[in-house]
C-alpha cells in the first residue's frame, strides 16, 4: 500500500493550515471491525442448538399429535400410534370430517390469530422482511395445533410446513425474550425453521440451503454457522426417534446415461412450466375465496369439503400421503404397491384439486409434501413414457420420479440447490444427485422466465413487501476506504480564532471549499472535527477559538477498512465525514472520506456495468 506524500506548514491567510495530522486523541471513537465469528456470534450459536433441541422435540410431538387427531377423527379412538386415514372404503362420514376440522381452523384463526393461515414459509418471510423477525409468541403453539387439526382431519398437507414456520416462531420469541439485534433474531428464527425442516425429513444440509434462499436472504458466517449447527442438532434428535434410514426409501440407483440425463433435464424444463401452472392455480383459488361473500373464517369449511369429497374417490389423497411419495421411488420394485401410470396420473390430478383447494381456503398445512407428490407422479409418468418410447436411452422412471418431484418444487419455490440436495437427502442416492442438478437448473430456469414471483412470495409480493430475488456481495465492502479517500486533509489549529477561519475561508483559497475539517492541538493530536456550518455560525463571536466548536471525541475509522464499514459508522454516529488513520499508527490521519465519496464509489458501480 503506497504512502501518502505529506506537505507540513503551508499557510493560507496567516491560518496555518497542516496536511498531516498526528496522532488522534485516546479517545476517539474508531469503528470495531467486523471480523467473520466474534464473541456474539458464539454466543448465538450456543442458542441455535439449544432452540434446534426445542424445536426438534416439538416436530415430534406435532407429528404425534397429527396421528393422534388422525385416529380421532376417523377411527374414533385415543391413540399416538403411526396411522394415515384409511386407504380404501372410508365411508360417507369422510365427507364431513374435514369440513368439521376446516371449521375448528377457522375459529382458531379468527379468535386466535390470522397468522395460522396458510403454509407458514411466506409469513415468516414476511416477519424477516418487514418487521424484524418479530413473530408473536402465541405462533408457537396456535399454528402447530392448527395444522394437526387440519391435517389430522384429512388435510392434503405436509406436516414440514407448519414445523418450519413453528420453529422459525420459537426463534424469534427467543430472540425478542433476550433482546438480541435484529439480525441475530433473523438468524435465531432461520435456525429454528431450518432445525425443523431438518427434524422432520433428517435433512440438515438441503434445510441450511433452504433457509439462504428463503428466510436469511444472505450468506454470511455469522448467520450461516449458527444455522448449521442447529440443523446439525435436529437431524441429531430426529436420530434418536426414527434411525438413520431415509425420509423416502428407494432401490439404489445405476449411473445414468447420457441420453437419460438428457431426458432429466428435458423433464425438469417440463416441470418449471408446471410450477408456473401451479402457482398461478393456487393463487386463482386463493383469489376466488376473497370474492364469496362470507367471511373468511368459514373458508376452510368448504375447501373441507372439496378435500372430503375427493377423499371419498381416492382415499390415498387424504392427509400428508409419504407413503405415495416412496410409492413413486420404487416403482416396479417390491415397494411400489403395484402402481400403474393410470392410476399415479389420477391420484395426482385429484391430489392437486384437493390440495389447491384446501390451500387457498386459508387453513393451515404445507406445500412441500403435496408438490413432491404432484412432481413425482408427473415425474413417474413422463419417465415411464419416455422409456416406451426411447428404450435405448436408459430411462429410469424411478429417477424420473425423484427429478420430478424436486424439479416442480424447485420451479415452485426458486429454492434451487435446497431442492437438488433435499431429494438426495432424503433418499440417499447418490447417482440420483446429477440427474437432479441438471433437472432442477431446467426447471429453475423455465419458472424464472415465466413467472416473476415463486408460490412462497406472490402473496407478500401482493401486499407491497419487495423480496430479494437475487444475492451479490455488497460493493461497499469490495472498496477499500483509502481508496476513495480525499488524501490532501486541510486542518486547523485549535487555539486559532474563528475571526481567523472565517476570513481564510473568505478569501476562498486552496481547501477553504471543504465541508469538514479535522481540528488539531498544538501538538498536532486530532482533537475532533467541525463542520464549515458552525465555523460561520454567527452566533458565535469572532474571538471565540475553534477548539471550542469540539464537542466529542472525533470518529474514525481505519484505511484498510471497507466502505461498508464506513457507511456504517457513519449511519450509528450521524455523521456524514470521517477523519481516516492507518491501522496500527494511533490516530496518524491520513485522509478524509465523506458520503459524497460513498456516492462516487457507487457512480464507478453504475460505469462499471455492475448495477443489479
Amino acid at each position: 500500500m503506497a504512502d501518502y506524500d505529506v506537505e507540513r506548514a503551508a499557510t493560507t491567510e496567516g491560518v496555518p493550515v497542516d496536511v498531516s495530522i498526528g496522532p488522534a486523541l485516546a479517545g476517539a471513537a474508531v469503528p470495531a471491525e467486523s471480523s467473520l465469528i466474534d464473541r456474539r456470534t458464539v454466543a448465538v450459536c450456543g442458542l441455535a442448538v439449544l432452540l434446534a433441541g426445542a424445536a426438534a422435540l416439538v416436530a415430534q410431538g406435532l407429528v404425534r399429535v397429527i396421528w393422534l387427531a388422525t385416529h380421532l377423527a376417523f377411527y374414533g379412538r385415543f391413540s399416538f400410534d403411526p396411522v394415515t386415514p384409511p386407504q380404501s372404503d372410508p365411508g360417507w362420514h369422510v365427507l364431513f370430517v374435514p369440513v368439521v376440522g376446516g371449521l375448528i381452523v377457522g375459529l382458531m384463526a379468527r379468535y386466535g390469530s390470522r397468522a395460522i393461515r396458510g403454509h407458514g414459509i411466506p409469513e415468516a418471510m414476511e416477519q424477516v422482511l418487514q418487521n424484524e423477525s418479530r413473530i408473536r409468541a402465541r405462533m408457537t403453539f396456535l399454528k402447530p395445533l392448527s395444522a394437526a387439526v387440519a391435517i389430522g382431519t384429512g388435510g392434503p398437507f405436509g406436516a414440514e410446513g407448519p414445523i418450519i414456520a413453528t420453529g422459525g416462531a420459537m426463534g424469534s420469541v427467543l430472540g425478542q425474550v433476550l433482546k438480541t439485534a435484529a439480525a441475530e433474531r433473523k438468524t435465531l428464527l432461520a435456525a429454528g425453521a431450518a432445525a425443523g425442516m431438518a427434524a422432520t425429513f433428517g435433512s440438515p444440509v438441503s434445510a441450511v440451503l433452504l433457509a439462504v434462499e428463503l428466510l436469511l436472504f444472505e450468506y454470511r458466517p455469522r448467520s450461516i454457522v449458527p444455522v448449521a449447527l442447529a440443523t446439525a442438532t435436529a437431524a441429531g434428535v430426529r436420530l434418536l426417534f426414527e434411525g438413520a434410514g431415509p425420509a423416502f426409501a428407494m432401490p439404489d440407483l445405476p449411473h445414468p446415461a447420457p441420453a437419460a440425463l438428457l431426458a432429466y433435464v428435458a423433464l425438469g424444463a417440463l416441470m418449471g412450466a408446471i410450477a408456473v401452472l401451479v402457482t398461478r392455480a393456487v393463487y386463482a383459488v386463493e383469489d376466488a375465496f376473497e370474492r364469496l361473500p362470507i367471511h373468511w373464517a368459514w373458508w376452510p369449511a368448504i375447501g373441507g369439503l372439496v378435500v372430503g369429497a375427493v377423499g371419498l374417490i381416492a382415499p390415498r389423497t387424504l392427509g400428508v400421503g409419504y407413503y405415495n411419495i416412496s410409492q413413486f421411488l420404487s416403482f416396479g420394485g417390491q415397494g411400489g404397491g403395484g402402481l400403474t401410470v393410470g392410476f399415479v396420473l389420477t391420484l395426482c390430478a385429484l391430489k392437486f384439486a384437493s390440495w389447491v383447494v384446501a390451500l387457498g381456503s386459508g387453513t393451515s398445512g404445507g406445500t412441500l409434501a403435496p408438490l413432491f407428490t404432484i412432481g413425482g407422479g408427473l415425474g413417474l409418468a413422463a419417465g415411464a413414457a419416455a422409456a416406451h418410447v426411447w428404450p435405448t436411452a436408459g430411462i429410469d422412471p424411478r429417477v424420473a420420479a425423484l427429478v420430478g418431484m424436486a424439479a416442480l418444487f424447485a420451479g415452485a419455490s426458486r429454492a434451487l440447490l435446497a431442492s437438488v440436495v433435499f431429494a438426495f437427502e432424503t433418499t440417499l442416492q447418490p447417482f440420483g444427485l446429477l440427474p437432479l442438478l441438471g433437472g432442477c437448473a431446467a426447471s429453475f430456469l423455465v419458472s424464472a422466465m415465466l413467472m416473476r414471483n415463486t408460490i412462497m412470495t406472490e402473496k407478500i409480493v401482493r401486499r407491497g413487501v419487495r423480496v430479494p430475488a437475487e444475492y451479490h456481495a455488497d460493493f461497499l465492502d469490495q472498496v477499500i476506504v483509502e481508496e476513495v479517500a480525499t488524501k490532501s486533509v486541510v486542518s486547523l489549529r485549535s487555539d486559532r480564532t474563528l475571526g481567523e477561519v472565517r476570513a481564510w475561508i473568505a478569501a476562498r483559497g486552496p481547501g477553504t471549499s471543504h465541508q469538514g475539517f479535522p481540528v488539531v492541538d498544538e501538538a498536532g493530536i486530532l482533537a475532533g472535527v467541525v463542520t464549515r456550518r458552525h465555523l460561520l455560525d454567527l452566533d458565535r463571536p469572532d474571538t471565540g477559538k475553534v477548539g471550542e466548536l469540539i464537542t466529542r471525541p472525533p470518529v474514525l475509522v481505519y484505511a484498510d477498512s471497507t466502505l461498508r464499514a464506513a457507511a456504517d459508522h457513519m449511519v450509528r454516529h450521524d455523521i456524514g465525514r470521517l477523519p481516516v488513520v492507518r491501522r496500527g499508527e494511533r490516530g496518524h490521519v491520513v485522509g478524509f472520506v465523506t458520503r459524497s465519496d460513498l456516492l462516487g464509489a457507487h457512480r464507478r458501480r453504475l460505469g462499471d456495468g455492475a448495477a443489479g
